[in-house]
């Protein structure tokens, strides 16, 4: 029902709520995807300097892992523009839009390893394998509670608000609660979701 409101205050069609989706899912990759190239160039760098020679076999492994970790994290989220481009004028926007964010989610993941493994490996070579280990565990916790934990805690509320406004509806149209509560047939609910 929280679904069928926002889709009537934006006053858009399925198509048009698509359309704005892609265009705020590729914004937001803009964002992360220049990062990635960032890091990744960091990285490509690390093994031509003249330090790398001296790397354990340890920092090596992590630096191999950190530096596919980016090429995975890119190529996620460059996907949603390649699956825009082979499904272009097929009718498929909110198909592309629903799987460009699933990547876009996968690539976050995947990000955060990244960056963790990045720090791991830098702090490790500058500081000693105990700092890199705490630097690297601290960089992950604090990107999984910037990007996994507080989202989650900002949608409490928002919960209870719609809890609110649903139980508002409830009393004032009679006809929206489901057909045990007060006879007739049930009014038949929108399943689609906006995003």
């Amino acid at each position: 029902m929280s679904d069928d409101y926002a889709c009537t205050a934006r006053n858009e069609t399925p198509l048009e709520r698509a359309d704005r989706n892609f265009a705020e899912l590729l914004q937001e990759l803009r964002v992360t995807q220049t990062g990635v190239q960032i890091l990744f160039a960091f990285l490509l760098t690390l093994a031509f300097s003249p330090r790398f020679s001296s790397l354990d076999a340890v920092q090596r492994g992590t630096y191999v892992t950190t530096l596919l970790l980016a090429v995975l994290a890119a190529a996620l989220f460059t996907a949603p523009a390649a699956l825009h481009r082979s499904l272009f004028q097929q009718r498929a926007k909110p198909l592309i839009v629903r799987v460009s964010s699933r990547l876009a989610a996968v690539g976050l993941g995947v990000l955060v390893l990244t960056l963790a493994g990045s720090v791991l490996l830098v702090v490790d070579v500058t500081s000693g394998r105990t700092e890199g280990v705490l630097a690297g565990a601290w960089t992950l916790l604090v990107c999984v509670g910037l990007w996994g934990v507080l989202p989650r805690l900002a949608r409490r509320p928002l919960a209870r608000v719609e809890a609110a406004r649903v139980e508002a509806v409830l009393v004032e149209e009679p006809d929206a609660r489901p057909s045990g509560a007060r006879g007739g047939a049930p009014r038949p609910m929108r399943r689609e979701r906006c995003r």
